[in-house]
């Protein structure tokens, strides 16, 4: 197992272009492991090719020659398949389970089902959920508006899954579960373009299919998994775009006699680079994580922002003189209308159905008093409704600060310091399948994998070193997609805000981890004692994480587990 993580270092031993003496800043950062750019044929730059499988792995399982050079190319697919196989059948084993409304599945799968019936979030009485999984289930629903607080893409397709399987835990577990599963799936093949590597692309998505807070956003009725998942499909985008447009100025360039392509400020100052769909869908899925929840606006602004990087750095490597400026005069603006605008678009059409009907909360607030002495009386009554209904959500989000019970600060994310009980119960011998004498407990615990997460914690410092010293653009996308989803909560220090929050990062955190144990396995080139060393330290890395969440299965899963065995797997007491 193998990555391109050196490729940069590799690069670093050539000279520079045309012989000539880097700076005098890049000569002194050499020392800390800053390489200066290898100026060879400058389309494998744009667009490093993808290393050709190997067959020698399937040659050992007796495969002839033709049969492993199939079997190695079907491998780019069957390997995320088989990886995304294991993960669905993780999360949709027993996923009524508990039969129970477990902590905020309080509020969406009931909103879910209301926008079914009216287009907007009805009013449930008080003992709805006990009524929705009793013998019969009821449903107490009346169309008087609610007010809710978040926007309602999430819940629509929380919905599907109610339309199809019923108003039941299964039922509103089920599209999660599913695009819990997909999001796996998409790690893989992310990881596998951005390392240009089908192991550890399948490494990532084994590690996110194994991590706990994730398998338990996956099988709980919430909005921040699914958010994740708009975010992880958007930054696939994004890389699909970077290696196209990259590709489409490579192919652009000139070539020498020898068929080398060499930098021309021609291509690379006013090529334009045309239409440019993946980045279209990128925004697309941007505007479909904010329209379910509000945090998505940050990977907005982080992923446009960083898209228009890539794209001045691949004029710059195709030899435009002035990247900035031509980058500004001939991608700023499409970027902009293809990510932040299209967004925005998609966010609003999210609440369609609260537009087209009459009965949703502050639906008339325009044709009110208050609403007739306002400003911008020329707008629509529904633009000017919606406007305030966004504002009063603002001014919510700011000003919650109740106290509660498993509240944490995002400083403790990373090493799990406060994990959220969804679900708790205690049933004696006897009940609910518990065989213990001694009495059970069954717990839903929303704590991500330790092992992993605080692996990940050195792995983000090592993506954080390439990113710095070894001008690994990879190494910088998945601090990127890690920070958007982190750094903003500390803008909210007194805010109510909880661990399953960082969901939404944690396919960055696999990357990174992936990255890691990649070096850690040895660059190409190295002795065979080298890389016995490190795959083995890597693949008992891999197993102890496998274990770890092994052993914390029940809590994951709300199986009845002795009270002994329950305690032992506390492992520290803000864990309780």
């Amino acid at each position: 197992m193998t990555s391109d993580t050196t490729a940069t270092d590799a690069a670093a031993q050539h000279a520079p272009e045309l012989g000539e003496r880097p700076p005098v800043w890049q000569r002194r950062l050499r020392r800390f492991g800053y390489p200066v750019r290898a100026q060879a044929d400058v389309r494998a730059r744009l667009v490093p090719a993808f290393p050709e499988p190997s067959g020698r792995l399937w040659a050992v399982f007796g495969a002839g020659p033709d049969a492993a050079a199939r079997l190695a190319r079907w491998s780019g697919w069957a390997g995320p398949l088989l990886v995304t196989l294991f993960a669905g059948v993780l999360r949709f084993w027993n996923l009524g389970s508990p039969r129970k409304v477990i902590f905020d599945e309080t509020y969406y799968p009931k909103d879910a089902w209301s926008l079914l019936q009216y287009g907007y979030e009805g009013t449930w009485a008080k003992n709805a959920n006990d009524a929705l999984v009793g013998h019969p289930p009821q449903l107490l629903l009346t169309p008087e508006h609610s007010y809710v607080v978040h926007p309602p893409m999430g819940k629509w397709l929380i919905a599907l899954g109610e339309w199809a399987f019923g108003m039941d835990p299964f039922g509103w577990r089920f599209m999660v579960a599913l695009l819990g599963t997909l999001s796996v799936l998409l790690i893989c093949r992310i990881g596998r373009r951005l390392m240009r590597s089908t192991a550890l692309g399948c490494l990532a998505g084994a590690l996110l299919a194994v991590d706990g807070l994730h398998f338990v956003m996956s099988r709980t009725a919430l909005l921040d998994l699914l958010v994740m998942c708009w975010v992880v499909a958007a930054f696939g985008c994004l890389l699909v775009d970077r290696d196209r447009t990259r590709a489409r100025l490579a192919a652009a360039l000139p070539l020498d006699s020898a068929g080398v392509a060499h930098p021309d400020d021609g291509v690379g100052d006013r090529l334009r680079l045309g239409w440019r769909p993946w980045r279209i869908a990128a925004g697309l899925c941007l505007g479909l994580s904010a329209a379910t929840k509000w945090n998505g606006l940050y990977y907005l602004a982080a992923f446009a922002l960083m898209a228009v990087l890539w794209d001045v750095a691949a004029r710059r490597t195709a030899g435009a003189r002035r990247p900035f400026r031509s980058t500004l005069r001939r991608d700023v603006l499409p970027a902009f209308g293809s990510t932040v605008v299209l967004a925005l678009a998609t966010y609003l059409a999210s609440w369609s159905g609260w537009i087209a009907t009459k009965g949703g909360y502050y639906r008339d607030w325009a044709t009110t008093p208050d609403g007739r002495a306002g400003s911008w009386t020329w707008l629509p009554d529904w633009l000017r409704s919606l406007w305030h209904y966004q504002t009063e959500v603002y001014s919510f989000h700011t000003g919650l600060t109740t106290p509660h019970t498993y509240q944490s600060n995002p400083w403790s994310w990373l090493v799990l310091g406060r994990p959220v009980s969804y679900f708790y119960e205690d049933p004696k011998a006897g009940q609910d399948g518990c065989t213990a004498a001694e009495g059970c407990a069954r717990e839903v615990l929303a704590l991500g994998t330790p092992l992993l997460w605080w692996a990940a914690c050195f792995a983000l410092l090592y993506v954080l070193y390439r990113w710095l010293f070894k001008r690994d653009w990879r190494a910088g996308a998945i601090a990127c997609g890690v920070a958007a989803g982190y750094l903003p909560w500390f803008l909210y220090q007194e805010r109510t805000i909880f661990l399953f929050y960082a969901v939404v990062f944690v396919p960055f955190l696999c990357l990174a981890l992936a990255m890691m144990i990649g070096a850690i396995t040895g660059p190409p080139g190295s002795t065979e004692r080298r890389r016995t060393i490190g795959a083995v330290g890597a693949g008992v890395l891999v197993l102890l994480i496998v274990w770890n969440f092994i052993y914390f299965y029940p809590l994951y899963t709300g199986m009845p587990i002795p009270k002994s065995a329950w305690h032992h797997r506390m492992w520290f007491d803000t864990w309780v």
